[in-house]
C-alpha cells in the first residue's frame, strides 16, 4: 500500500510538470522575458494541447528565424478564407516589433494561455479569431542584453530595436524594405485583420499612467470607422481599464520635451508606422504604449488588460465592425470618394482642448554638467495638471485622386511591391501613347545622412500635363479598389512615405549626358543671338544673382538646360495619372 501512494504522488507529480502552464515571465517572478526559442517552445505547446490553435510560420527572417504565428479559433478555422466564410472578425496582436519593447509579448501569451488552457474566458471567441505574433523583429530579439533600454524598468534581459539589417520595422510599413516587413504583409493582406494591435513600450517624460494609446481620429480613417472607435470602443476600453486600476490617456508627447505644463501634441500617424498603415487599408489599428518606468509586472499586466478588454469589445461588437469595415472598403473604392480632394498630410491645429494629465511635480533645472535643462521628476509627489491638449488636425497638403495611375513596365522594383499591399492592377497589352497628368521635380535635395538605409529625396512637385508612350506591360492601377488609400500614399510623390520621398525613384534626379565647355561657349552665343526673350532672361540673371554671375560652370549649365540637347526626362516622374473614366476603360489591359 506504502509503494502504491509513492507511485501515486509520482504520476501525480509528473502529470503536474507535464501541465505546468506558467510563462517563463511568470516563473521568474515577473521579471524576465524568454528568448526565441523558449517563446517558439512554449507556442508549440499551446498549439499541441488544444484543437482549437494552430502554430505557423509566416517567413524567415535575414538570420534564418522562423517567423511565429499563433493563429487561435474556437471551431478549429486556421485559414483566412475559412475564417472570413465565418461569421468572425479577426483581431490581430503584434508583439515584438522593437524586442527591448517586449511586454505584449508576455502578456500575449499568458492571454492565450488563459483563453484556452485555462477557459477563462469561454465566450470571448464565439465572434472572434485571434492572431498572436508574439516576435515580430527576431533577429533584433537574439541581440539579447540588460543594457538595451536604458530609460527602461525591466525586464531583466531583453532584445535589440532594431533588425539584424539595422533597420527599424516600425518606420518600414509602405515603403517594404525588409524581408521580415514583406513576410508581414502578404500576412496582412490574406487575412486583412479587422483590428490591429500593436504592443511598444514608450519614452519621454515621467507621469503616473502606465499605459497609453493612440488611434486614429484625425482623419486618415473612414469617418464611419472614426464613429465606431469614438463610441464604441473607446468609452468601453477607458471604463474598463479604470476599473482595474490603470487609467488611460493618449499617447503622451509634449510640446516641449519632458515639460508636461507645455501640454500635449498629437497628430495623424504617417504610413511608414503600423498605426498609420491600418487605417489606410481601412482597418482599425491601435497602438499600445506601456510607460517605461513602471516595473515590468505593471507594463505586462496593464498590457493584458488592454488586450483582453479589447478582444471583449470586438466579440460584442463584431456583428456591427464587420459591417462598418465593409462600408469603409466601399467608399474607398467609389467615384464619390475621388470627387473630394484627398488629404495627404495634415497638419496640428493651434486651439486645444484643456484635459486634466495625472503628472509627478518637477523641477526645471540648469545642468551644470551639460549646461541643458535638466527635468527632475518627483514620483512621491503626485500631481494633477490641467494642460491644453492639442489633438485637432487639418488638411496641409490634398491632392485630386486620378482615376488610375501608370506606371512604366521598367520600374519593376516598384511593381513587385504593389502586390504585397493588396493592390490589384493590370498590364498595357501593347504600347500605347496616352494622355496623362504628372510631375516635374525642382529644387531637388538629398538629406545628408541616411534614414533606414536611404537617402530621403526633397524636392517641389510641379503638375504637368502631356502625352507619353508607355510600353506593353505596363501596370495601370485602377482607383475603384479598397486600397485607394494605400495606392495615394505610395504613388503621389508629396505623400509623408511617398516612394519618391524614400528615394526610390532617385536615378530621375541623376543627369546622364553632358556637354565640353568650349562647345557650349560657342552654342550658348549661337542661343543668345537668335532668341531675344532668352537674352532678356539672362541678363536678368546676371544683375540679379552675384553667384550665379560669379560661376562659369553654372552660366554654360544654364544655357544647356535650355537647350534642344537638356535631358527631357531628367526630374520627371514616369508615374502617370490617368484622368479620364472613359479613356480608361478603353485601355486595352490583360
Amino acid at each position: 500500500m506504502k509503494l502504491f501512494f509513492i507511485f501515486f504522488l509520482f504520476l501525480t507529480l509528473s502529470l503536474h510538470a507535464q501541465n505546468d502552464w506558467q510563462t517563463w515571465y511568470e516563473k521568474s517572478g515577473f521579471n524576465e522575458t524568454p528568448r526565441y526559442q523558449e517563446t517558439i517552445d512554449f507556442c508549440k505547446r499551446l498549439a499541441e494541447a488544444s484543437p482549437q490553435v494552430q502554430y505557423q510560420s509566416f517567413g524567415r527572417s535575414p538570420q534564418g528565424r522562423d517567423l511565429p504565428l499563433l493563429v487561435v479559433n474556437k471551431n478549429g478555422l486556421f485559414t483566412p478564407e475559412a475564417v472570413h466564410r465565418s461569421d468572425q472578425i479577426v483581431f490581430y496582436i503584434q508583439a515584438g516589433i522593437h524586442p527591448g519593447e517586449s511586454d505584449g509579448k508576455d502578456a500575449g501569451l499568458m492571454l492565450i494561455r488563459d483563453l484556452i488552457i485555462e477557459n477563462k474566458y469561454p465566450d470571448l471567441l464565439d465572434h472572434v479569431t485571434v492572431l498572436f505574433n508574439p516576435i515580430f523583429n527576431v533577429d533584433g530579439h537574439e541581440r539579447f542584453g540588460p543594457f538595451n533600454r536604458a530609460n527602461q524598468n525591466g525586464p531583466k534581459e531583453m532584445g535589440w530595436r532594431v533588425t539584424a539589417q539595422n533597420l527599424n520595422l516600425n518606420r518600414d510599413y509602405l515603403k517594404a524594405d525588409t524581408p521580415e516587413m514583406q513576410a508581414f504583409l502578404q500576412l496582412y493582406n490574406h487575412w486583412l485583420p479587422d483590428f490591429f494591435a500593436d504592443c511598444h513600450v514608450t519614452d519621454g517624460a515621467d507621469y503616473q499612467y502606465a499605459i497609453s494609446y493612440s488611434i486614429d481620429q484625425q482623419g486618415i480613417q473612414q469617418p464611419n470607422l472614426i464613429h465606431w472607435t469614438q463610441s464604441a470602443y473607446l468609452p468601453q476600453l477607458q471604463t474598463k481599464m479604470q476599473h482595474d486600476g490603470f487609467p488611460l490617456t493618449e499617447y503622451v508627447f509634449f510640446r516641449n520635451a519632458h515639460d508636461v505644463e507645455s501640454g500635449m501634441v498629437s497628430w495623424a500617424a504617417a504610413p511608414r508606422f503600423s498605426n498609420g498603415y491600418t487605417p489606410i487599408q481601412n482597418r482599425l489599428g491601435l497602438l499600445i504604449e506601456t510607460h517605461m518606468l513602471k516595473s515590468y509586472k505593471i507594463r505586462v499586466t496593464a498590457t493584458y488588460d488592454i488586450l483582453l478588454h479589447t478582444l471583449e469589445i470586438l466579440n460584442e461588437q463584431a456583428e456591427l465592425l464587420k459591417q462598418e469595415i465593409a462600408l469603409a472598403d466601399r467608399q474607398a473604392a467609389s467615384s464619390e470618394f475621388r470627387k473630394h480632394p484627398f488629404t495627404l498630410t495634415y497638419r496640428t491645429k493651434h486651439d486645444s482642448t484643456m484635459i486634466d494629465f495625472l503628472g509627478y511635480a518637477y523641477d526645471k533645472v540648469k545642468s551644470e554638467l551639460s549646461g541643458g535643462i535638466w527635468y527632475r521628476f518627483h514620483p512621491d509627489q503626485p500631481k494633477t495638471f490641467h494642460i491644453p491638449f492639442f489633438n485637432k488636425m487639418e488638411p496641409a497638403i490634398q491632392v485630386q485622386l486620378p482615376e488610375a495611375y501608370i506606371i512604366p513596365v521598367e520600374w519593376n522594383s516598384i511593381i513587385s511591391r504593389l502586390s504585397l499591399h493588396g493592390i490589384h492592377f493590370k498590364r498595357l497589352h501593347q504600347a500605347t501613347r496616352l494622355p496623362v497628368q504628372s510631375y516635374r521635380f525642382q529644387d531637388v535635395r538629398w538629406q545628408k545622412a541616411p534614414y533606414e538605409g536611404r537617402q530621403i529625396a526633397q524636392f517641389k512637385a510641379k503638375p504637368t500635363t502631356e502625352t507619353r508612350l508607355f510600353p506593353a506591360g505596363s501596370v495601370v492601377i485602377d482607383m475603384n479598389q479598397r486600397s485607394a488609400k494605400v495606392i495615394a500614399n505610395i504613388l503621389e510623390p508629396v505623400a509623408r512615405d511617398s516612394y519618391v520621398y524614400w528615394g526610390v525613384f532617385n536615378a530621375i534626379f541623376e543627369q546622364k549626358e553632358y556637354v565640353e565647355s568650349y562647345v557650349m561657349e560657342t552654342y550658348a552665343r549661337l542661343m543668345l543671338a537668335s532668341d531675344k526673350d532668352l537674352k532678356n532672361a539672362f541678363t536678368a540673371k546676371m544683375k540679379s544673382d552675384s553667384t550665379f554671375a560669379a560661376s562659369p560652370s553654372a552660366i554654360l549649365k544654364w544655357f544647356y538646360e535650355r537647350s534642344p540637347y537638356w535631358d527631357s526626362h531628367m526630374n520627371r516622374y514616369p508615374v502617370g495619372r490617368i484622368m479620364n473614366r472613359t479613356l480608361l476603360e478603353k485601355l486595352d489591359l490583360k
